[in-house]
């Protein structure tokens, strides 16, 4: 009878165990998430990844697309009033 009353209690505190440790790693990348992000003036693409590859990502631009390999990192797109979005297009380079 022990083992069923203390069982949602120890579920309970792994759950909040695991969630506060999410919080911790997810807070550091809030600042700078994952893909395309833009600031007032500044458009930008994050790679995330840790094992070093090169992606090929399109940019949105006034006019006609493109076609950018980015590295690991932040790189700058361009202006707000140009570049308006970015995606991985699903291969390497």
């Amino acid at each position: 009878m022990r083992v069923r009353q203390s069982l949602p209690a120890l579920v309970g505190a792994v759950a909040m165990v695991l969630g506060m440790s999410t919080a911790a790693t997810a807070a550091p990348s809030a600042a700078t998430p994952c893909g395309y992000y833009a600031s007032s003036s500044d458009s930008y693409y994050n790679h995330c990844t840790n094992d070093g590859s090169r992606v090929v990502i399109e940019v949105e631009v006034s006019g006609w697309n493109y076609e950018k390999c980015v590295g690991p990192g932040v790189t700058w797109l361009g202006s707000t009033s140009k570049v308006s979005d970015a995606w991985y297009v699903g291969r390497t380079c």
